[in-house]
């Protein structure tokens, strides 16, 4: 309900020196809010212009009056338009791609769908003609001769409204709204008698008939009725916007695909950013006692962008911080939860603000950091690392154009071959997103600009391939282990996963006269010990299956070094790998070196499932493994890959060590279960 000129024209003074009166008419605000502001407005009046009060009164009306109380964007629901922006503006996009597109298919369908009326009379005439008259108004109109074929429909589909005939048979139109509030409490009633009483009609609308209608009905009203009680439709089926929080390593494009996101829907883009933030005031605002307050983030940020259903971004949530002032990730619970945020109150406007049409996007690097109660409130979308392939597919259609521009080679662009590209990204970068590449791109533009400029544009004519590329960006930075072919006893290669995507490791163990202890090097964790520790149990427990000396470990040391060791290392997914090594070592079987392993082991030799397939399977692929070993619990990840990456190495699924160990050491019980 909106507070209306009529109302307010009754209490307003002669004189309004302000002007805010004048602009709270034109502002046609909501009942309550009006109601505050012209309160404020005649407190105002009574109070000396000097004294702080009226400024601070002063500033809680403009505030009010700035606010987009009703004024909102309308989604565009071309399907085929947003499919066109996100594919014109990235690649590798995946499920987050499919989950907007999702979202925007959900919106077009309520937006499609036709009100739907049931009409119940005994009367047959009396049904056909209603039906004929409300169908002609473009809703889709079902009809029942009494209250039980009235129940039967709404046991098969939901009615947005029903207009009954109050005495029938068999159920009368009173049972029928008592019995149908039951399953269908947000169908609205419309009762229908020729033997309309007062009594009836209170009773009727305690019951929770929204309009009471005598017969013989006068068709206007019976059409004004129906569109008055529909009004709420639109508010009910305008689907909530969900709270997404996109989830992945830096450089990815989180934040440019909630640009997209804000593009393919016609919304306005705002983006805040969390990382700083230590004061739970600054989101909720402060009260407005004092001068100077002001509200919250989220009301500001609002009254900037000047509607109230924008794509707003909370950027790094994961790295409020907190302190004495107050924990600002527990603030985020009404902001982010659905069944709250329609009703959101700033500390500083004392007063409700709908939240419920903003969509909220979070980004974070990861979910560990994110408190339980947030997390429930907010639906991951997993960003997962690049591929090669995707990386130069990227670098081909965006970043070097876009770097191209930005540093004048532009007449003519100098060619920049495919191999450049690819050796920048194996030799210069190491990271899971693109924003590393960007900038050796841009600085390999910035070498080519000096050179145009000194030498003109014969100077740069010669396309750069992969040498060029590493004359103008010097030395490589970065190496990457390759699974070599070939084997030694005691080494075996496994995959891990990084913040910068994945990598390719070798375990190596050996073994030296001592008091039986095992020794961890490597900068290991607590959780990679406990594999390492799992491995050797579980290889002295069943020593005479996997051909070892029974006796193996009695008089003799066993190291276990992971190299690199100024790098910490820990996590559940290289017990395999630990104990292909030591069987490797105990039996003196080398151990194939191109064959990369991840998974992690139970103390009776299951191999349990692993995080991170999808980065560690492009590893592999990077560093020309032969073949892949895998948890068969880790399949769908695998087959998720291979639709969106072609040229994969083999993968062998395997449940038990035996199954590992026949593909790794040669002929041994138990084969791969699944490739």
């Amino acid at each position: 309900m909106f507070f209306r000129k009529q109302e307010l024209e009754a209490p307003v003074p002669p004189a309004d020196p302000t002007g805010l009166r004048e602009k709270c008419r034109q502002a046609e605000l909501p009942e309550a809010v009006g109601i505050a502001v012209e309160s404020e407005i005649s407190r105002m009046e009574k109070t000396d212009a000097a004294v702080a009060e009226y400024s601070i009164g002063l500033n809680y009306v403009e505030t009010l009056l700035s606010l987009p109380w009703n004024a909102v964007t309308q989604d565009n629901l071309d399907l085929g338009q947003a499919a066109e922006v996100f594919d014109g503006s990235h690649a590798g996009l995946g499920q987050v791609r499919e989950r907007v597109l999702e979202h925007l298919a959900s919106r077009v369908l309520h937006s499609k769908r036709q009100a739907s009326l049931l009409i119940v009379d005994d009367e047959p005439i009396a049904r056909s003609n209603l039906r004929h008259v409300l169908a002609r108004e473009g809703y889709a109109v079902e009809v029942a001769a009494n209250g039980e074929e009235a129940m039967a429909l709404l046991a098969r589909q939901e009615f947005d409204c029903i207009v009954t005939d109050l005495k029938m048979d068999r159920m009368d139109g009173m049972q029928l709204l008592e019995a149908a509030r039951a399953v269908a409490p947000e169908t609205k009633f419309i009762l229908v008698t020729g033997y309309a009483t007062v009594d009836t009609a209170v009773q009727a609308l305690k019951t929770g008939a929204v309009h009471y209608l005598s017969k013989p009905i006068d068709l206007g009203e019976l059409r004004e009725a129906v569109r008055s009680a529909l009004l709420s439709r639109t508010h009910r089926y305008s689907n909530r916007s969900p709270i997404l929080c996109f989830v992945g390593p830096p450089g990815v494009g989180k934040t440019s695909v909630g640009k997209a996101i804000a593009e393919a829907l016609g919304r306005r883009f705002y983006r805040m950013s969390l990382a700083d933030l230590r004061d739970e005031a600054e989101l909720r605002g402060h009260r407005r006692t004092y001068v100077g307050a002001m509200p919250g983030r989220i009301i500001q940020a609002l009254r900037s962008v000047g509607v109230r259903n924008p794509v707003f971004m909370l950027d790094e949530m994961d790295k409020i911080g907190q302190d004495v002032k107050g924990d600002p990730a527990m603030a985020m619970l009404e902001i982010l939860d659905p069944e709250q945020n329609a009703r959101y109150v700033d500390r500083y406007l004392e007063m409700p603000f709908d939240l419920s049409e903003v969509l909220f996007i979070a980004t974070a690097n990861g979910v560990e950091r994110l408190a339980g109660p947030l997390l429930d409130r907010l639906e991951v979308v997993q960003f997962s690392g690049y591929s090669e392939g995707e990386k130069l597919d990227i670098a081909t259609r965006f970043l070097l154009p876009r770097q191209l521009r930005g540093h004048g080679l532009t007449s003519p662009y100098p060619t920049i071959l495919p191999e450049a590209l690819v050796r920048i990204i194996r030799e210069y970068t190491n990271e899971s997103g693109v924003r590393g590449l960007e900038r050796e791109i841009a600085r390999m533009c910035r070498k080519l600009a000096r050179l145009r400029l000194d030498g003109g544009a014969e100077a740069v004519a010669a396309p750069v391939g992969s040498e060029g590329a590493a004359v103008l960006l010097g030395p490589a930075r970065f190496r990457h282990d390759d699974a070599k072919a070939g084997g030694l006893v005691g080494t075996a290669t496994g995959l891990v996963w990084s913040e910068t995507g994945g990598e390719i490791i070798f375990v190596e163990a050996t073994r030296m006269r001592g008091p039986g202890q095992l020794i961890l090097t490597g900068s290991l964790g607590g959780v990679l010990k406990e594999s390492a520790q799992i491995a050797l149990s579980f290889i002295r427990s069943n020593a005479g299956t996997l051909g070892v000396e029974l006796d193996f470990f009695e008089g003799h040391d066993i190291h276990i070094h992971i190299p690199a060791g100024g790098i910490a290392k820990d996590g559940p997914s290289a017990g395999l790998t630990i104990a292909v090594a030591l069987v490797s070592l105990l039996t003196g079987r080398p151990a194939r070196s191109d064959v990369a392993l991840s998974g992690e082991l139970s103390l009776v030799g299951r191999v349990l499932p692993v995080s991170g397939v999808r980065e560690k399977i492009l590893a592999a692929l990077r560093g020309r493994a032969a073949m892949v070993v895998l948890p068969v619990a880790n399949a769908a990840d695998v087959e998720a890959l291979r639709e969106s990456v072609a040229d994969l190495p083999p993968v062998v699924l395997v449940e038990r060590v035996e199954q590992a160990l026949a593909v790794v050491l040669g002929s041994q019980e138990g084969a791969p279960c699944t490739e």
